[in-house]
C-alpha cells in the first residue's frame, strides 16, 4: 500500500444517499481476485448506458470538470454486502479518500484494509463541501492524516480513525507489513518469555 500523509486535491461529488456496494461495483465484475483492473468497472451501471454501452455523460465521472483522488459522496456510503472488491475498484480508480457523513461499517473496514481512507463528517460539513466544489469543480480538499483533519474552503472538521489503522495507513502497511514491521520487538519479547518459563 501507499503511504497517506497529508493529501490536498480536487474532489469529485457524487451527492447519492445510500450508495451500495453492487453499484460501486457490481457483482457480474467479481471474477478476479487480482485488486487491479476493478477501476474500469467502478460505478459501471452509472457511468454507462446498460444497452448500448457508450458513456453516461450526466454522470459525474464522466464530466471532465471534475477530477481529484477524493470522492465526496451522500450520506451512508458503502452499505448492502461485503465485497471488499468495492475498495479494490475506487482505489483502482485513483481515489484516495471517501468522504461521507456516514461509512457502513464492513465497507469501512474494507477500505482502510487497501490504503483508501473513510472521511466521516457532519452532515452540514458535507452539504457545504458538496456545494462547494459543484459550484467551483476547481475547489480542493485538504486531508491530514497525522491531526486526522479535513479542510475546506475557510473550514476544518476533525474525523475519527482507529489509531492502529491510522500507523498502517500513515506508513503505507498492511496487517503483514505492520507484524513485520515489529519484528524485533516480537523476537525480544519471545526471548524474554522463553526466560522466564526456563526459570
Amino acid at each position: 500500500m501507499q503511504k497517506l500523509l497529508k493529501l490536498k486535491s480536487r474532489a469529485i461529488p457524487l451527492p447519492v444517499e445510500n450508495i451500495d456496494t453492487d453499484q460501486i461495483i457490481p457483482a457480474r465484475f467479481l471474477k478476479s481476485i487480482d485488486k487491479k483492473g476493478f477501476g474500469e468497472n467502478l460505478f459501471r451501471d452509472w457511468r454507462y448506458d446498460v444497452h448500448t454501452g457508450n458513456k453516461n455523460p450526466d454522470f459525474v465521472l464522466n464530466n471532465p470538470e471534475y477530477s481529484g483522488e477524493i470522492l465526496v459522496a451522500g450520506n451512508n456510503f458503502g452499505c448492502g454486502s461485503s465485497r471488499e472488491h468495492a475498495a479494490w475498484a475506487l482505489t483502482d480508480y485513483g481515489f484516495k479518500v471517501v468522504v461521507s457523513s456516514f461509512f457502513a461499517d464492513i465497507f469501512k473496514g474494507n477500505a482502510l484494509n487497501n490504503g483508501l481512507l473513510p472521511v466521516k463528517v457532519s452532515e452540514q460539513f458535507l452539504k457545504k463541501i458538496l456545494n462547494g466544489i459543484t459550484r467551483n469543480p476547481e475547489s480542493e480538499l485538504a486531508v491530514d492524516v497525522e491531526n486526522q483533519t479535513l479542510t475546506f474552503e475557510d473550514a476544518t472538521e476533525g474525523f475519527e480513525m482507529d489509531s492502529y489503522k491510522k500507523i498502517c495507513l500513515m506508513n503505507g502497511y498492511d496487517d503483514i507489513d505492520f507484524l513485520i514491521s515489529r519484528k524485533q520487538a516480537i523476537e525480544a519479547f519471545e526471548l524474554k518469555t522463553q526466560k522466564v518459563y526456563e526459570n
